[in-house]
């Protein structure tokens, strides 16, 4: 009866331990950009070249983050493919909120930023007063997860909104956007890395500030050469960069190189 019992809270522990999450490397962050500008490219793509409209388009990626993430959660660990798959549709749905509320509802863009910035906002401070950390190297209940996951949707919806308030204020082009944005995540690499800025804090400001980036990549490539950009389409452009993004999963997959350090440390003690 003992062993029984001391078997369950054994697993109870083991359990606590599974992280769903992965580990930030130089992948995550590659992945993370590539799925920020199919988020862009294939909420353009869905709308205008197939005819189903924002509002249809939403309906339809809206449907499919719901599966997602029902098998994100229940999953006991972190999986690349179901983890990466719910990325990838929160960043398009994140950008189709956004437009929603700019195209259909004529929202401000400085209102979307403000309104999503104090959501992001709320959802720490609920987060930071249910757990006491924002670390992701501890998404390992349900609640935390729900936590993570709703701020991930809002920093896409914020970077939307951000982003597309830059471009439209200073009329700055693609690729000079990108060029600033990805100065500003250096800046942030350097500050932590060389200044000893807060991890978490690093890791979020990187977070939001590399969805316009991805999105400012995306239209560089997508548009017409006459309006800035490479001319490649937002078709090519999603499929390279999906294609991109499933050789990379399954790359994860196979290697496991980016499974959670806890996952890591059970395994060597178990």
């Amino acid at each position: 009866m003992s062993t029984f019992a001391e078997r369950g809270a054994a697993n109870g522990r083991a359990r606590k331990l599974l992280n769903k999450v992965p580990e930030v490397t130089l992948a995550f962050w590659i992945i993370k950009i590539l799925a920020t500008t199919v988020g862009e490219t294939a909420a353009d793509n869905l709308n205008e070249r197939l005819g189903l409209g924002l509002t249809g388009t939403t309906y339809l990626m809206g449907s499919l983050l719901v599966v997602a993430l029902v098998f994100q959660f229940r999953a006991r660990r972190y999986v690349p493919a179901l983890y990466w798959l719910a990325v990838v549709l929160l960043s398009i749905v994140g950008t189709l909120i956004t437009d929603n509320l700019v195209d259909n509802y004529g929202v401000a863009l400085q209102t979307t930023t403000i309104a999503f910035s104090i959501a992001l906002i709320v959802t720490f401070a609920a987060w930071w007063g249910s757990e006491r950390t924002l670390s992701i190297h501890t998404i390992s209940t349900t609640r935390r997860e729900a936590f993570y996951w709703l701020a991930i949707l809002f920093t896409f919806a914020l970077g939307t909104a951000a982003g597309d308030l830059v471009a439209e204020r200073f009329s700055l082009g693609y690729f000079p956007s990108a060029s600033i944005f990805a100065g500003l995540v250096g800046a942030i690499a350097f500050a932590h890395f060389q200044l000893r800025l807060d991890p978490v804090l690093a890791f979020w400001l990187a977070y939001v500030l590399t969805r316009p980036l991805g999105a400012s990549i995306g239209d560089w490539l997508s548009q017409p050469t006459a309006d800035g950009g490479l001319g490649l389409g937002s078709t090519w452009t999603s499929v390279l960069f999906l294609l991109t993004i499933v050789g990379l999963v399954a790359e994860l997959t196979v290697t496991r190189r980016d499974q959670p350090r806890a996952e890591l440390s059970l395994q060597e003690h178990g």
